[in-house]
């Protein structure tokens, strides 16, 4: 019978560990914080451009906001991407936040600190539609009125090329996005698809 018991226990230590593993290899938590990977986007996985790219977050609550600090690598160097925060990690992304801009150096490495609300409570919401103004009219012309919608979480995290010139150069698809401040980026070059699309990292933080 103390045989069985102990094969039991090992049992169920073994399954602990591997469910531990397995969550691991996605991101680590501690009670304030959390840390994961970036990788890298379909287009690029897809045309075999950067083969090397990657990326880090990490996310420190310091209790009304959060302090996120993202390192990327294997990116071409001396070139601007943009950051944003997303519904889903891939295409068509859902509703996004441009966050912030991040330029490599001659390493290809960049890196960026932003202050903000990125936990589980990271949401967009419009209550009505009202007018917006028109400033950028391209490819991906500004719209006005604005859409309605309830609260939608954004758990999620996407780099852009800001020039599809630059993504050209690297070998990457020239594709034109919306993903930048005058909607003429480059195509997604790093995300957070690691994670499922309802369960992007941010939702860990603050469970």
């Amino acid at each position: 019978m103390k045989r069985l018991w102990f094969f039991a226990t090992w049992v169920v230590a073994v399954i602990a560990l591997v469910s531990l593993s397995a969550t691991s290899s996605l991101a680590w938590q501690q009670e304030d914080e959390i840390h994961f990977k970036l990788k890298r986007a379909v287009g690029l996985v897809s045309s075999g451009c950067l083969p090397d790219a990657g990326g880090k977050v990490s996310i420190e609550s310091e209790g009304p906001v959060e302090d996120m600090t993202v390192r990327v690598f294997g990116l071409p160097p001396n070139t601007d991407f943009d950051f944003f925060v997303i519904q889903i990690p891939h295409a068509p992304f859902g509703l996004a936040w441009y966050q912030a801009d991040i330029e490599t150096n001659e390493q290809g490495r960049g890196s960026g600190r932003f202050i903000g609300r990125f936990n589980i409570e990271t949401f967009i919401v419009s209550q009505g539609s009202v007018d917006s103004p028109i400033v950028f009219n391209n490819a991906f012309p500004d719209v006005s009125p604005g859409p309605t919608t309830g609260p939608i979480h954004t758990y999620h995290l996407g780099l852009w090329f800001n020039d599809p010139n630059d993504a050209a150069n690297a070998g990457c698809p020239n594709t034109v996005t919306p993903f930048n401040g005058e909607h003429d980026a480059g195509i997604q070059a790093l995300n957070t698809s690691d994670f499922p699309d309802l369960q992007g990292p941010l939702i860990q933080l603050g469970q």
